[in-house]
């Protein structure tokens, strides 16, 4: 038996993993050389340990925007990817990684001007900040989309 949240863990923790679990060995391998890719030319790994240790500035300014703003689509597109061949969801499932990559993106793209109560967050929290309404905005519009048929 197919478990699509199992499916779904395994591509956060990195895109490709889910596909590898269903089976979808060449989209698994795309999906984990896009992340690699990505990675690197963002500078994400370094941006991340900055933003952990508060040097938000340092990130700010190590941060490939031009390729990090590619990050959150790849990410959540491959987190979705993994769970719809698992089997999970149903109509309209899409719509929470359609509307949580929207509003990463925002965040990343804002990241680097927006502060929030005078506190600088930086392209890595900020982002997954934006992500929470994102989600609710795509739980929401489902919802309606389901309740309205």
């Amino acid at each position: 038996m197919s478990n699509p949240i199992e499916k779904l863990l395994w591509s956060i923790a990195l895109p490709g993993f889910g596909q590898f679990l269903n089976r979808k060995y060449f989209k698994g391998f795309v999906f984990i050389f896009l992340e690699f890719l990505v990675n690197s030319q963002a500078n994400f790994n370094s941006i991340i340990m900055l933003s952990f240790h508060g040097e938000i500035e340092k990130a700010i300014a190590g941060a490939n925007y031009q390729w990090l703003m590619f990050y959150p689509c790849l990410y959540f597109f491959a987190m979705w990817d993994a769970f719809k061949d698992a089997g999970g969801g149903n109509k309209y499932s899409f719509l929470p990684f359609v509307f949580a990559a929207y509003f990463v993106t925002v965040g990343c793209i804002y990241s680097s001007k927006f502060s929030l109560f005078g506190v600088m967050f930086g392209p890595v929290w900020l982002p997954m900040i934006f992500m929470l309404p994102g989600l609710a905005a795509g739980f929401i519009i489902r919802a309606i989309m389901l309740k309205n048929e």
